[in-house]
């Protein structure tokens, strides 16, 4: 006769791991990334809790969120106990806390330094499996008008079309602009493609009075800025 334990539910939880009354009593903050997932999929499988099947699927994207915001649903569902409707919960999750940081990073006054620009590229392009080329589009004091992908790629590379972005830039009126796409390889170095791109659209941008003031490639972790390395 097979086993009929079933999943546990919340409210079924030893006190200790019930982090939504943790939450209620000492706030968000005091949860840990384990506790916050446990509390959007709302219960385990036949054999662990909702916060160790999170600390699980935590372990395997080696504790790392952004790693995990990287995993397709599929992927999220490969997990017992996960169906269609928790992974796409997690998948919204994280999709909100990339916009939120997005949202923060537009609110700057005005781009002062490469970091400015990184954090603004990061939640767009960060986590990307393929390569994407954004431009941001700039005002006489260095505001973002707008920001706009250029085109996508493979794992490799990405074209870029040279009316595209200036068809923009002339309809924004922008008079500065700054470049970005990511490495899906996690390699900063620019390559030869990257510089020669970068120096034809600074000498067409030049013709009509427009100025690239920077190029960043962007990873995860880090990024690497032409102007900042004086290659621009």
């Amino acid at each position: 006769m097979k086993n009929c334990i079933k999943s546990l539910k919340i409210k079924e939880w030893d006190k200790k791991d019930r982090p939504r009354e943790k939450l209620i009593e000492k706030g968000v903050q005091t949860l840990s990334n384990a506790e916050l997932i446990a509390i959007l999929i709302g219960s385990g499988n036949r054999n662990e809790s909702a916060v160790a099947l999170s600390k699980n699927i935590l372990n395997y994207f080696h504790n790392n969120l952004n790693q995990l915001a990287k995993a397709s649903l599929e992927e999220l569902q490969s997990f017992k106990g996960i169906g269609e409707a928790k992974a796409i919960s997690i998948a919204t999750a994280l999709e909100i806390g990339k916009r939120r940081r997005l949202e923060k990073a537009l609110s700057i006054p005005k781009i002062t330094c490469s970091k400015d620009a990184y954090e603004i590229f990061l939640p767009i392009i960060g986590d990307l499996k393929h390569e994407e080329f954004w431009v941001l589009h700039l005002n006489n004091s260095n505001k973002v008008l707008e920001k706009q992908m250029i085109s996508k790629g493979g794992v490799t590379g990405t074209l870029v079309d040279l009316k595209i972005i200036f068809k923009k830039s002339l309809a924004l009126l922008s008079t500065t602009m700054i470049l970005g796409h990511n490495h899906p390889s996690e390699k900063l170095k620019p390559s030869l493609a990257d510089k020669q791109l970068t120096d034809k659209i600074k000498n067409a941008a030049s013709m009509l009075d427009i100025k690239v003031l920077d190029h960043l490639i962007i990873t995860q972790k880090a990024y690497f800025s032409f102007a900042d390395e004086e290659i621009l």
